[in-house]
């Protein structure tokens, strides 16, 4: 049975935030909100608790997980980021946006897209998923929260816990944030690659 937290949106409390994190610390897997839907996290070294995620999405290994950091330092050090993405990247985050870059030798190589040894790294704006990150100290391995057959994401957490309650550890809910999906831009060739069009605007991305 998982947990269920109300967290305020504009001023999460503290001390659930740091509970959470146990949670996470702990090998659990969270739901937690997103500026652009919620989405499900767990640690980034735990394998297990990976699994968990891939079994609730039903996907396989090929599966693309992303890494939501806390800002550009923590990006940087997970992925390969020259002087143009760093910029391009810099004038869209936070935002809904998921951007693919090469990853370096610091994302386990499991998290790496098989053949193009890529990593999906974000920055979101949302008071709440800030607040784990920060906690945490670490970015926190996600995947947005759609179940098998679904289109659209899972938008409210009274229903993500009935649906889920027995896969999960913590619901988080922290209010509507929506259900339209970031906004994905592939950094890894010559020029950007809007693979996704999302909730984040096209504009300044080429």
């Amino acid at each position: 049975m998982s947990q269920f937290f109300q967290i305020h949106p504009d001023n999460p409390q503290q001390r659930l935030i740091d509970q959470a994190v146990d949670i996470i610390n702990g090998g659990g897997v969270i739901v937690y909100p997103t500026d652009s839907g919620y989405a499900l996290g767990c640690h980034i070294g735990d394998k297990s608790a990976m699994e968990r995620i891939r079994s609730i999405r039903q996907v396989d290994d090929k599966h693309n997980f992303t890494l939501v950091c806390r800002d550009l330092s923590e990006l940087a050090l997970y992925a390969k980021v020259d002087n143009t993405a760093y910029r391009l990247i810099k004038n869209h985050t936070p935002g809904p946006y998921t951007f693919i870059l090469k990853a370096t030798k610091e994302v386990p190589q499991r998290l790496r897209n098989p053949k193009r040894k890529t990593i999906g790294l974000r920055v979101p704006e949302n008071h709440i998923a800030m607040a784990l990150l920060g906690t945490l100290g670490e970015p926190l391995m996600s995947s947005t929260l759609i179940l098998p057959g679904d289109d659209m994401p899972l938008t409210d957490p009274y229903d993500i816990r009935d649906t889920l309650e027995r896969s999960l550890d913590l619901v988080i809910d922290g209010g509507y944030c929506g259900f339209e999906p970031t906004t994905v831009v592939d950094l890894t060739g010559e020029l950007p690659v809007i693979t996704r069009q999302g909730l984040g605007s096209p504009e300044g991305l080429d």
